[in-house]
């Protein structure tokens, strides 16, 4: 199934976009700790999914990094990304593209997206703060 059709099916779910209260949902625990220059990253402990966030990031990092992160809790719940890219030479690019998808499908509904389409990408990325391909993928998958 596609990024968007998951996160679409989730949002209709639990009739939320908030990407705290669909990991709660979820069954998924999100902790707040000290995690130096990562913003975050997910794991998976004797079958709980943890989503781990930097507790000095602000409420829109918060959000984006909560999003980023449920996004490899559902979409790749068995990989440990930080193990992967420590230890193995198996590349996460595509995960981590994955999970920004689904960070920003979940965090931008089509409405939202909507309201910008006068303005080119690159407008848009810089109001939102977000790459432009990120942008560019988001407008791709409007209905």
């Amino acid at each position: 199934m596609r990024v968007e059709k998951i996160v679409d099916s989730l949002c209709t779910k639990y009739q939320s976009r908030d990407p705290f209260e669909i990991a709660n949902n979820e069954g998924t625990l999100v902790l707040y700790e000290n995690l130096g220059g990562v913003k975050g990253y997910y794991n998976k402990v004797f079958r709980q999914k943890i989503i781990h966030l930097n507790l000095n990031l602000g409420e829109k990092g918060l959000y984006r990094t909560c999003a980023h992160e449920l996004g490899h809790s559902v979409l790749h719940p068995e990989s440990n990304t930080p193990f992967l890219k420590g230890n193995t030479l198996f590349p996460i690019g595509k995960y981590e593209r994955e999970a920004d998808c689904f960070a920003v499908d979940l965090l931008y509904s089509d409405e939202d997206i909507k309201e910008f389409l006068q303005y080119p990408a690159s407008k848009i990325a810089e109001c939102l703060g977000l790459p432009i391909q990120l942008v560019e993928y988001r407008i791709s998958v409007i209905k």
